[in-house]
């Protein structure tokens, strides 16, 4: 019976729909605890990047590129799942941190997401009691499995209950909830590293990811589909995800071993690379031509502006992790500047952000345009990146503060336009998997962007420091001299001034690079066409005002 009962109530008109002229308490409590979740993910993009120096330092440990590429891998690996868990109730098995999860008898994108916050909790507790860098970087993994979801299953909510023609409006506000967050982030992860509480850093997560929590328990009431389970489970692309997770992993391995521990002529490094993009070309022939139920459906990719858009989505991230992970290497190494100031110092790019998002989306919203916009963000964007190269040890620090602020406006440009191009060629029943697509190309471009970062520095390091300096480093490690950052202030001179160089000389080499990632960005922004946005919503994921719950929480209160 009651059974019958929710079947009929997900098949009858919705009559107290939300929509564009009105949109009531509800929707924005639900809102509220989107914010809250995507508040988690941004302050964790850039308060650990500041913080990374004292960390590695304080667990005497070496592969910090692995810190970074951890947790982006694990959040990359999960993405291209979350789009079909968010239709089905799934069995998920986390390949990369060997961790199963028991069968889970819960439907939709409340599930989805309420598991993603559970992740990112586990993980955040697991990091503060973190005694080993191996310890650290696995527990990273677990909650980067928590961070992709949220991103993929918040885009996806927002994507069911806005139309596309108004969706910049609302994607602006999640930019303020962004530019809250990195703006807080440095400073909170450089106040931490700073006095030796760097923990707090992931125990912090923990009440606010709980209230996100409670209140997606409380207000995300969005329909569910309907069905036996087993059916559901056989609809899940296995396969698919295998291939991508297996090798997006072996890519990655590939990235973080060239260079450093191994030679790029290494079989040790061209195997992983070679099979984990032979992988990757296999998973898109699957998905295109045998897949029953595929993870990236064809239609995503017959039109030439949602190429233009997924490729624009994945050029994007590159720079913006780079930049964010390696300016602050910058800042504590050629400046002597500590975690705390670092992160003062980081405001220029992360404020930027902010603002640029929100004016971008309010900007789509009232004109119906995005192509002006992301040309102007891929101008700013090589500008700022363009002038970082200049940067040198005697360089004032108010030319690195001002160039990256000019980088985190195309930046911030760029998160919210491309998202456009990619949805409004499509019909948008196809939101749920183009969504998670779209999110995996943001996501795997970090771990490029971290993993590339990490290559060209440890490289240029090799290549500059000074031979008695690397000597005095055990086996000649030239990752361990991340970890004397925090302490070049106190090595004496001349030996002093020649390690700044030798950064200052490495991290410039990585902008030179990112100048070329951008180029490509900018190229690809000629692809796409200037097509009209839907201005409705998919009818399955519509959702109703539930006055019945806000009157058990006043009365509960």
């Amino acid at each position: 019976m009651s059974s019958g009962k929710a079947q009929s109530n997900l098949s009858s008109p919705l009559s107290n729909r939300i929509s564009g002229a009105k949109r009531g308490q509800y929707f924005w409590l639900i809102y509220l605890a989107l914010c809250l979740a995507i508040f988690l993910s941004a302050m964790e993009l850039t308060a650990v990047s500041n913080a990374l120096p004292v960390i590695v330092n304080d667990l005497t440990g070496s592969q910090f590129s692995w810190v970074g590429t951890a947790y982006a891998l694990a959040s990359t690996a999960f993405l291209p799942m979350s789009g079909g868990v968010a239709e089905v109730r799934v069995l998920l098995r986390i390949l990369f941190v060997e961790t199963w999860c028991l069968p889970i008898q819960i439907f939709g994108r409340r599930f989805a997401i309420f598991i993603a916050l559970a992740f990112f909790i586990i993980g955040s507790a697991l990091c503060g009691s973190a005694r080993s860098m191996n310890w650290l970087i696995a527990a990273r993994a677990v909650q980067g499995v928590g961070g992709g979801g949220i991103l993929s299953i918040s885009s996806i909510i927002v994507s069911d209950l806005v139309p596309l023609s108004e969706r910049g409006l609302y994607n602006g506000l999640i930019g303020l909830t962004w530019a809250l967050a990195s703006a807080i982030g440095p400073l909170v992860g450089g106040a931490l590293a700073q006095h030796g509480q760097w923990r707090w850093l992931f125990y912090l997560n923990l009440p606010i990811a709980g209230a996100a929590l409670v209140a997606v328990c409380l207000f995300l009431k969005l329909p569910t589909p309907p069905g036996r389970t087993i059916d559901k489970l056989r609809r899940m692309d296995w396969l698919g995800n295998f291939i991508i997770i297996s090798s997006t992993t072996s890519v990655v391995i590939g990235l973080t071993w060239g260079g450093v521990q191994f030679s790029w002529s290494s079989s040790r490094v061209l195997v992983p690379l070679i099979l984990g993009l032979l992988g990757m070309c296999i998973f898109f022939l699957y998905e295109f031509w045998y897949a029953k139920d595929p993870i990236v459906p064809y239609t995503l990719l017959s039109n030439r502006t949602s190429c233009s858009g997924y490729i624009q989505t994945f050029i994007t991230p590159i720079p913006v992790l780079a930049v964010s992970y390696y300016l602050p290497v910058y800042y504590q190494a050629c400046k002597e500047a500590s975690a705390f100031r670092s992160g003062v110092l980081l405001l220029g790019l992360g404020v930027a952000i902010g603002p640029a998002v929100v004016l971008a989306g309010i900007s789509v919203k009232i004109t119906q345009k995005y192509r002006p916009q992301l040309f102007l963000g891929w101008a700013l964007f090589m500008v700022g990146v363009g002038t970082l190269t200049t940067t040198r040890v005697n360089s004032s620090i108010a030319v690195a503060v001002a160039t990256s602020a000019i980088a985190g406006a195309g930046a911030g440009i760029l998160y919210a336009v491309t998202y456009f191009p990619v949805l409004a060629p499509l019909p948008v029943t196809s939101s749920a998997h183009a969504l998670a697509f779209f999110a995996f190309c943001r996501s795997f471009a970090g771990v490029w962007g971290v993993a590339i970062g990490a290559t060209i520095l440890q490289n240029e390091l090799q290549k500059h420091l000074p031979p008695s300096f690397l000597n005095s480093i055990p086996t000649g490690n030239v990752e361990l001299a991340y970890s004397i950052i925090v302490t070049i202030k106190d090595i004496p001179q001349p030996m002093r001034t020649q390690i700044q160089i030798a950064f200052a000389t490495a991290v410039s080499v990585i902008w030179k690079a990112l100048v070329g990632v951008l180029a490509i960005g900018l190229v690809a922004s000629a692809m796409m066409e200037g097509l009209a946005l839907q201005s409705q919503t998919d009818e399955k994921w519509e959702m109703r005002d539930k006055p019945e719950v806000l009157s058990q929480i006043n009365t509960t209160a």
